[in-house]
């Protein structure tokens, strides 16, 4: 067997309940999400706040920040979903151009916060660390106010975590977030098929 197959099959085994119930709960909120199923919000509240304990006991503090995020994120989106004009609303897409604006901007962004941490951090994937979190923080957003392209944010952000995890040897993580990614897609399809049919130029 493979080393990486025998660190999945380790990984697996010593997995703990909180763990268990987090990755479950995760897959359910992607799941819901592309649904437009207001629950979703609640799986993401209760995954992220498991997520939250794990990291901070195996002292992540970058991924603690990042799931506190979540956690503030999980109730703003049960918030807006359970307004009745949003409950009502349909998915909404924005212009490419106004995405490239974001784009451009949160690259910056990722490069400037992966300089400054690499004054006092020594890791060879920082730049790729700093790019998966500024765009899940952004992407977020989007799902909150139900844009359609939250789902292609994703499909990128979840390749590249996973490349990321796989090289730091977390290999159940990085199939996970493989799972994510096929999540994304389908969630991209299932929103198209309730969106309005003009793209925003200049909403928001």
């Amino acid at each position: 067997m493979d080393p990486w197959l025998n660190q999945l099959v380790a990984q697996f085994t010593q997995q703990s309940k909180l763990e268990i119930i987090a990755v479950v709960l995760a897959l359910a909120y992607v799941w819901l999400a592309a649904q437009q199923n207001r629950w979703c919000w609640l799986c993401a509240l209760v995954s992220t706040a498991i997520y939250t304990y794990l990291f901070w006991e195996v002292s992540l503090p970058f991924h603690t920040l990042l799931n506190a995020y979540y956690i503030l994120m999980a109730l703003y989106g049960w918030r807006q979903w359970n307004k009745p004009l949003i409950q009502q609303a349909a998915v909404t897409s924005w212009a490419y151009s106004k995405h490239l604006y974001y784009i451009f901007g949160l690259t910056l962004l990722s490069v400037i916060l992966a300089l400054v941490a690499d004054s006092v951090l020594d890791n060879q994937h920082l730049y790729l660390d700093a790019f998966v979190t500024v765009f899940s923080v952004f992407s977020t957003i989007l799902v909150a106010h139900k844009v359609r392209e939250n789902w292609l944010y994703w499909i990128v952000i979840n390749v590249f975590a996973s490349y990321l995890y796989f090289n730091n040897s977390l290999y159940l993580t990085s199939l996970l977030f493989v799972l994510y990614a096929f999540f994304a897609v389908y969630g991209y399809i299932s929103w198209g098929k309730i969106s309005k049919p003009s793209r925003l130029a200049s909403d928001g």
